[in-house]
């Protein structure tokens, strides 16, 4: 596993990234959405992603940012003035959420987001003066693209993995310390890593209950998952964590120290050796403590190709800037092809966890080689679907899950009559395929529509920031 270990140690590299993120909005100002008017949209298909049916032959009127009503026939519905959309043989469903992103180029993410119907992302870690800012500027309708939430700065281990974005903690004064400090700035949930000394993240999942913020990221490399969900990690990122679940199932020695994340992924290649009932029972437990999962599987599958991607060969790579070409060149140049048995093995896991009703998020790590913005988050729903998943569970995944995990719920992640009009149409039924969702109509973003003509719009505006000489 020396090509996983190289791998994930060069992450600690990411201020080159933020060095490069600090300057990115202000290169390129983003577009400011014009007044939102009211809409009609009939004979539409509504997708209750709750109860995962299709609602049919409904008429969906919209005014300013808000649904106002939702009904079975068209009459006079909505202002005389309202433009009226024919929803005939259309899908109506909540925009799409990102769990797990380092949101880079705003210019060109916020544009690929919008046109792929990725309408609220989470990033988890870029500085507190970069992203609070930002995420500020979104959520306010300032910045085209996504809604945000944001964890700001890492709390990691002295000395950090990843430097420029981080805060290295010693002692459980520094993480109570830290914990407050992020909440005084605003974050929405507080980010732990994996160099954490156990009592430090103890201390830190503790002040962050306190001060009625999730821990949420990596499973301390110190602390075992079950013992870091009991201790109050909300939400686990990628697989870091279930590598040792696998090693104790075994019977195999568990090293609960710093060895570098994902140094034990190799016991993902011993899934079929696990008692599957022991398996089982550890994925209930994980489910009763209330522990969330966020799996990332698509940046594990697009590691497997690393090697072209570098080379520029990939779907999407027009919309990569050569800011962030470079980056990943000196990042990850010496970087072998990950073996598809990792992305393969822990797909197969997500599939264990759905099933025990651990609740999952539809992230991707953007800005990790070979991720394109938007495009990144129908890959990684794909992927799950593949793996067995069904598609309501899906499509829960990347809409009402992560804004109920979020606290956005109560206007986000599903339709309803009073909730944000932020909503995508697709011209097939997600809960047949989600692989549906790729054939998108027209996305709302707070009550402003955009129809096909205009999200190609926003593809070419993405493509030529995206492909802007740096300097310009």
């Amino acid at each position: 596993m020396e090509d996983m270990k190289r791998y994930l140690a060069l992450l600690s590299l990411w201020a080159v990234l933020v060095s490069a993120a600090r300057g990115a909005t202000a290169s390129t100002p983003a577009a400011v959405p014009s007044p939102a008017i009211a809409y009609v949209i009939t004979g539409v298909n509504v997708i209750d992603v709750e109860k995962g049916t299709a609602i049919g032959a409904r008429t969906v009127t919209i005014v300013g940012e808000r649904i106002e009503k939702i009904q079975a026939q068209a009459g006079t519905a909505g202002p005389a003035s309202a433009r009226r959309i024919d929803g005939h043989g259309l899908y109506l469903i909540p925009g799409l959420v990102d769990a797990h992103v380092h949101y880079f180029d705003a210019p060109v993410f916020g544009r690929l987001m919008l046109a792929h119907g990725v309408l609220l992302v989470r990033d988890m870690g870029m500085p507190n003066e970069y992203i609070l800012p930002l995420r500020d500027a979104l959520n306010r309708g300032e910045t085209l693209g996504p809604e945000m939430a944001a964890t700001g700065a890492i709390l990691d281990g002295d000395p950090p993995l990843i430097g420029l974005i981080s805060l290295g903690l010693k002692t459980p004064e520094e993480g109570r310390a830290a914990v407050r400090a992020q909440a005084k700035a605003g974050v929405n949930m507080i980010k732990v890593y994996s160099r954490l000394d156990k009592e430090v993240f103890l201390a830190i999942a503790d002040e962050a209950r306190k001060q009625g913020l999730k821990a949420v990221g990596h499973a301390p490399e110190s602390v075992d998952l079950e013992d870091a969900a009991a201790a109050g990690l909300r939400s686990s990122e990628h697989f870091f964590g279930f590598e040792k679940v696998l090693a104790k199932l075994l019977g195999e020695p568990v090293r609960l120290q710093d060895n570098g994340m994902g140094a034990d992924a190799g016991y993902l290649q011993r899934l079929e050796e696990v008692d599957a009932r022991e398996l089982r029972n550890a994925y209930h437990r994980l489910s009763a403590s209330g522990l969330t999962v966020c799996p990332t599987i698509v940046t594990f599958k697009t590691q497997t190709h690393v090697s072209a991607i570098l080379k520029g060969e990939f779907p999407g790579s027009e919309y990569i800037s050569s800011r962030l070409r470079e980056t990943w060149n000196q990042l990850w140049s010496e970087q072998n092809d990950l073996p598809d048995f990792v992305w393969q093995k822990w797909a197969s896991m997500v599939k264990g966890l759905n099933q025990a009703g651990v609740p999952l998020l539809v992230g991707t790590d953007l800005t990790l080689p070979g991720l394109v913005p938007g495009a990144s988050v129908h890959e990684e729903m794909a992927i799950w679907q593949e793996a067995g998943i069904p598609p309501a569970d899906v499509l829960r995944g990347a809409t009402i899950g992560p804004a109920r995990f979020m606290g956005l719920d109560d206007r986000l992640g599903s339709i309803s009559e009073g909730k944000t009009a932020s909503m995508v149409l697709v011209r097939a039924d997600p809960l047949q395929d989600v692989r549906n969702l790729r054939q998108i109509e027209g996305v709302f973003l707070r009550g402003r529509y955009f129809s096909r003509d205009d999200l190609d719009q926003l593809l070419r505006e993405a493509r030529e920031a995206a492909q802007e000489k740096p300097g310009r």
